[in-house]
């Protein structure tokens, strides 16, 4: 059987992070949502990788994670 020891700096941090931790829990925006959307960003920004300007990757995420439904032409038949 394995003890394990409370880590003596959990009641400082959560001091520290009190307030980000009630503001949280007020908005009611689950955890799964936030680390769904940062992964998409890590995502893009490694797909970016040799872009030579910081404004074509923010671009890139606005597009990927904006929420606009972009339709292409089609070509006519």
């Amino acid at each position: 059987m394995q003890h394990t020891v409370a880590n003596p700096n959990s009641p400082r941090k959560t001091r520290r992070h009190g307030p980000d931790i009630l503001r949280t829990t007020e908005l009611g925006c689950p955890n799964a949502r936030l680390e769904a959307s940062d992964n998409r960003i890590k995502v893009t920004i490694r797909t970016a990788y040799g872009f030579h300007h910081a404004n074509n990757i923010i671009a890139l995420i606005m597009l990927r994670c904006g929420g606009l439904d972009i339709h292409l032409p089609q070509p006519r038949t």
